[in-house]
C-alpha cells in the first residue's frame, strides 16, 4: 500500500468541501461556477472511492492482515497516546466501499436534482462534509476517532437536514435531529469512559481482543454494551430515539437518500459489529439489543402502512430495516447485520433516489394521494424503483430476499438468543414491509392518475445524471444479494452456532419467506389495485386504528408533554425567575440598591455649609474629650 494511502482517502472529501465551500460560498461573487461546483464536488468523492478499491486489493494481497496508518499524534497524557490512526480490515473494508461507492452516485445524482438550487456550492461543500466525517467514523482504529467523526455526521446531518433554513418547519428538523442525537451520545461517552478506566485504550482492535482474551477484564461487558448501545440508539434511530429520523426528510432527497442508505443511520450497526469482541461477552446486552432491534421493526412497519408522503413512508421503512439489522446483532449474526446493512444501502438509495425523481417530476409534491397513473410519463423512475421495491420487500433472487431470509433464520434457531418470538415479530414485519412497499408503487405509479391537471401537464423523466444512477442502484438492487458478504466477513465476524435440532426446519422457513413476501404483493394488488376504494373502507372501519398510525402513536406528543413542557417549566420557573432574576439579578439589584440608600442618607451631610461644617467640628471635639475624660 502507498504510504498514507488510507489518510487520502478521508482527507479527500474534506479537500471539495474546503474548494467548495471557500470558492463557492464563502468569497463574495461566487468565484466558480455550477461547473467545479459539480467536478470538485463529485470527483474527489469517486477518487476516494478508488483508492478504497485499491487498498482492498492491497487487504488482499496481504491475507487480509489489517492496514494500520497512523496520520499524526493527536495527544500525549501520562503513558497513554491518543492517535489519530485509521484500520482497514474486512468490516471496513466494506463499510468504506459502501460509504464512497453509494455516496460517490449519490452526489452525482445531486448534479441534477439540485440543479436551479440557489445554494448549489453549499450543498455540495456539506455533502463532501459529511462524507469525510464518515469516512473518520469507519476508518478510525480507536473509539476516540470513531467518536469525532461520529459527532461530524451529527453536525453535517444538522446543516444538511436544515439546508433550506428560510422555512421554520426545516431549521426545526435540524435541530431535533442534533438535540435527540446528542441524548444517545451521553450513554456512548460513559460508555468510552468506563472502557478507558478498565482497559487503558480506546482502539477497538485492543478492546476485542481483551474481551476474547483467556483472562477477560474486571469489567461488566454488558454494562458498557448497554451504555454503547444507547448511542447507537440514537445514532441508528431505534426505539425510544427514532422520533428524528422522519422529521429529517425536510432536507433535500438526495440528503435523504445519504443519510438512510448508507451513511450516517447505519453507523450504530456498525459500532455494534465492530465491537463484536465485546458484545460477545455481553449476554444481557445482546438480548437487549435484539428486543429492542425487532421491537422497532414491528413499530416502525405499522406507521409506514398508513403514510401519505412519499418520502416518510420510505423514513418509516428505514427504521424498520435497522431494527432488523440490530435484531441480526442482538443473536449473534453479525455478519448477517452487515449484509443486509449493504443490500439496504442499494435498494433504499435507489428507492430514496427514485422518490427524489418524483418529486421532481411532480415540481415537488410528494402526497401519495396526488399521484398515480406515473408508469407511463416516466418509465425508467418506475423501472428502477420497481425493482427496488421487490427487493426491499423480499421477492427472489433480488438483493433483499437473501440478507432479510438471513435474518429471519438466525433470529429462529440462533444458540445466542434466537427464538420463536422473535421470528415471529420478525416475519410479521417482512410481510408489512412487502405490503406498504408495494402500496407505495400503486400509489405512485400505477393505477389512475389523481394529479393536478396543470401539474401532470409538466411531468417528465429526470435528466441522465439522475435516472443513469438509478439504473445503477437498481442493477446492483437486484444482483448485490449474491455477493457473499457474511462469507467473506466471518473469519472476523463468525456466524454464530443454530440449534441441530432445528436444521430441518431451515428449507421450510425459506419458502415460508418467500411466501410472505408474494402475500405482501398480493394484499396490496387486492386493497389498491382496484383504485383508492378499498382502502378508504378500511380506513372508516378501523378509524380508531388508523388516527393511532397516523399519529405515530402521538410518540412526538407524549415527549412534548412529559419532557418538553415540564422542562420549559422547569427552565422559566426555576433557572429564569428564581435564579436568574431573583437569585442572581435580585442580588446584584439589591447591592445596588443599599448603595444608593447609603448615598442618599449621606448626601445630607455635604450641604456646603461652613457654620454647620464649624458645628459639626465642634460637636467632635466635645465628644472626643468627654471619651477621654471618662477613660482618664
Amino acid at each position: 500500500m502507498g504510504p498514507d494511502m488510507l489518510t487520502l482517502i478521508v482527507v479527500l472529501p474534506l479537500l471539495g468541501f474546503l474548494l467548495n465551500g471557500v470558492l463557492a460560498t464563502r468569497l463574495s461573487g461566487n468565484l466558480v461556477g455550477k461547473g467545479f461546483v459539480s467536478v470538485a464536488g463529485c470527483a474527489l468523492p469517486i477518487a476516494s472511492f478508488l483508492l478504497v478499491v485499491k487498498c482492498f486489493f492491497d487487504l488482499q494481497a496481504g491475507g487480509y492482515a489489517p492496514l494500520v496508518e497512523t496520520a499524526y499524534r493527536w495527544a500525549l497524557i501520562g503513558d497513554s497516546a491518543f492517535e489519530i490512526a485509521f484500520y482497514f480490515d474486512r468490516l471496513s473494508a466494506v463499510m468504506a466501499l459502501i460509504v464512497t461507492g453509494v455516496g460517490s452516485v449519490i452526489h452525482v445524482y445531486s448534479v441534477g436534482y439540485m440543479a436551479h438550487d440557489k445554494s448549489f456550492g453549499r450543498f455540495f461543500a456539506y455533502l463532501n462534509l459529511f462524507l469525510f466525517f464518515m469516512l473518520l467514523l469507519v476508518l478510525g482504529r480507536s473509539l476516540l476517532v470513531l467518536f469525532v467523526g461520529w459527532e461530524g455526521v451529527g453536525l453535517a446531518s444538522y446543516l444538511l437536514i436544515g439546508f433550506w433554513f428560510e422555512e421554520l418547519a426545516n431549521a426545526r428538523a435540524g435541530k431535533k435531529a442534533f438535540v435527540v442525537n446528542r441524548i444517545g451520545d451521553a450513554g456512548f461517552l460513559l460508555g468510552m469512559f468506563v472502557l478507558y478506566q478498565a482497559l487503558g485504550t480506546l482502539d477497538m482492535d485492543r478492546i476485542n481482543a481483551a474481551f476474547g482474551s483467556a483472562t477477560p477484564p474486571a469489567l461488566a461487558a454488558s454494562l458498557v454494551g448497554v451504555l454503547l448501545f444507547i448511542g447507537a440508539c440514537g445514532k441508528s434511530a431505534q426505539i425510544p430515539l427514532h422520533v428524528w429520523l422522519p422529521d429529517a426528510m425536510a432536507g433535500p432527497t438526495p440528503v435523504s437518500a445519504l443519510i438512510h442508505a448508507a451513511t450516517m443511520v447505519t453507523a450504530g450497526v456498525y459500532l455494534v459489529a465492530r465491537l463484536s469482541g465485546l458484545y460477545l461477552q455481553a449476554a444481557e446486552a445482546s438480548a437487549l439489543i435484539a428486543v429492542v432491534g425487532v421491537a422497532t421493526a414491528f413499530f416502525a412497519a405499522t406507521i409506514a402502512v398508513v403514510q401519505t408522503d412519499i418520502k416518510k413512508v420510505l423514513a418509516y421503512s428505514t427504521v424498520s430495516q435497522l431494527g432488523l439489522m440490530f435484531l441480526a446483532l442482538g443473536v449473534g449474526a453479525y455478519g448477517v447485520a452487515i449484509f443486509h446493512l449493504v443490500t439496504h444501502a442499494f435498494f433504499k438509495a435507489c428507492l430514496f433516489l427514485g422518490a427524489g425523481s418524483v418529486i421532481h417530476a411532480l415540481g415537488g409534491e410528494q402526497d401519495l394521494r396526488k399521484m398515480g397513473g406515473l408508469a407511463r410519463k416516466i418509465p425508467v423512475t418506475f423501472v428502477t424503483f420497481a425493482v427496488a421495491t421487490a427487493a426491499i420487500a423480499g421477492i427472489p433472487p433480488l438483493a433483499g430476499f437473501f440478507s432479510k431470509d438471513e435474518i429471519l433464520w438466525y433470529a429462529f434457531a440462533s444458540t445466542r438468543g434466537g427464538s420463536t418470538l422473535l421470528w415471529g415479530v420478525a416475519a410479521v414485519t417482512a410481510l408489512m414491509t412487502a405490503f406498504y412497499m408495494f402500496r407505495l408503487l400503486w400509489l405512485t405509479f400505477l393505477g389512475q392518475s389523481r394529479m393536478e391537471a396543470k401539474v401532470e401537464a409538466h411531468v417528465h423523466e429526470s435528466p441522465l445524471s439522475m435516472t443513469g444512477v438509478l439504473m445503477l442502484l437498481a442493477l446492483l438492487s437486484a444482483v448485490g444479494g449474491f455477493v457473499a458478504v457474511p462469507h467473506f466477513l466471518e473469519p472476523q465476524l463468525p456466524l454464530p452456532k443454530v440449534h441441530e435440532a432445528l436444521h430441518h426446519v431451515e428449507l421450510p422457513l425459506l419458502l415460508l419467506s418467500i411466501v410472505i413476501a408474494f402475500a405482501g404483493l398480493a394484499a396490496a394488488a387486492y386493497v389498491y389495485g382496484a383504485g383508492t376504494s378499498r382502502a378508504e373502507t378500511l380506513q372508516r372501519r378501523f378509524a380508531a386504528l388508523h388516527r393511532w398510525l397516523s399519529g405515530k402513536y402521538f410518540i412526538d406528543e407524549l415527549y412534548e408533554r412529559c419532557i418538553g413542557r415540564p422542562l420549559l417549566w422547569v427552565s422559566d420557573f426555576v433557572f429564569l425567575r428564581l435564579g436568574d432574576r431573583a437569585l442572581l439579578d435580585g442580588t446584584l439589584n439589591g447591592l445596588a440598591a443599599l448603595g444608593q440608600r447609603g448615598a442618599g442618607v449621606l448626601w445630607r451631610v455635604q450641604t456646603g455649609s461652613l457654620h454647620l461644617y464649624a458645628w459639626l467640628v465642634l460637636i467632635g471635639i466635645v465628644g472626643a474629650l468627654l471619651w477621654s475624660w471618662r477613660h482618664v
